[in-house]
């Protein structure tokens, strides 16, 4: 609660304006498929100048076709949520919420068994992928500030993202999520700050584990923050964190050694 609180009291730097509600589009690809999104834009953005962009993945709860659902946890304009804490504003960030559709996932795996072995990528997280790499070009987006993180089912997306696109994204941060332990290696480069409840009845917190361990393996530095006593919501205390986007916009992307 005092972290909400300091939150809520936390003023705007001098100069960082809140950003207009996300606005409502939708990627078209090749053959037919459309993938809804909402698209925050930095208020002000100065001519000639790059910016940030993450990729938020959401959970189950929030699938459908009503580009809408998928805002509940990050945007709400009448009470702090995540996209509008002052620092996104402050570092005039962009940020892409697709919506994936009823039936479908981020990642085609049972979520109550944690870690995986990949399976083919899902048309969903496929055509997120090919969203963000399309912003990166049409955008002010600097391209070595790419991030991607989401929750439960996003959570398994996040970490999937960026092992199917080592080279896309400069930082992940999955909350409650798993990934493919065996793919560590080609991710060690890159930043991962990853959030898990040691209580989580929906997806097992060794889902976080394994991932953190192998990549401390492989030779990586991951960040693990995982909560006594709290169950699936992770999201809430993580995106509590005063560390959170402070940390991830800190990040560059760095080449793959």
């Amino acid at each position: 609660m005092k972290q909400v609180l300091a939150m809520i009291a936390f003023s705007l730097p001098a100069g960082a304006a809140c950003a207009a509600e996300p606005e409502t589009k939708e990627y078209k690809s090749a053959p037919g498929q459309v993938l809804p999104y909402r698209l925050l834009k930095p208020a002000d953005p100065e001519p000639g100048q790059k910016y940030p962009l993450v990729l938020i993945l959401h959970g189950a709860g929030e699938r459908g076709t009503d580009n809408a659902k998928q805002l509940i946890w990050y945007w709400d304009a009448k009470k702090p949520t995540v996209l509008t804490r002052p620092e996104v504003a402050a570092a005039k960030a962009f940020a892409v919420i697709p919506q994936c559709p009823d039936g479908k996932q981020w990642v085609d795996v049972p979520w109550a068994k944690g870690s995986y072995k990949s399976p083919k990528i899902s048309d969903p997280l496929r055509l997120a992928l090919d969203l963000t790499e399309s912003l990166v070009k049409d955008l002010p987006v600097d391209p070595d500030r790419v991030y991607v993180t989401g929750m439960s089912m996003g959570g398994y997306g996040a970490f999937d993202a960026v092992q199917r696109r080592p080279d896309l994204f400069a930082a992940a941060v999955p909350v409650c999520g798993a990934g493919d332990p065996a793919k560590a290696k080609a991710i060690a480069h890159v930043p991962v700050w990853a959030f898990h409840g040691d209580q989580d009845g929906a997806v097992p917190v060794s889902g976080s584990r394994d991932m953190v361990a192998a990549l401390k393996t492989a030779g990586a530095s991951p960040r693990y923050s995982e909560y006594k006593g709290v169950g699936h919501n992770s999201w809430s205390p993580a995106f509590e964190e005063k560390e959170f986007w402070m940390w991830l916009f800190a990040q560059k992307r760095a080449a793959k050694k």
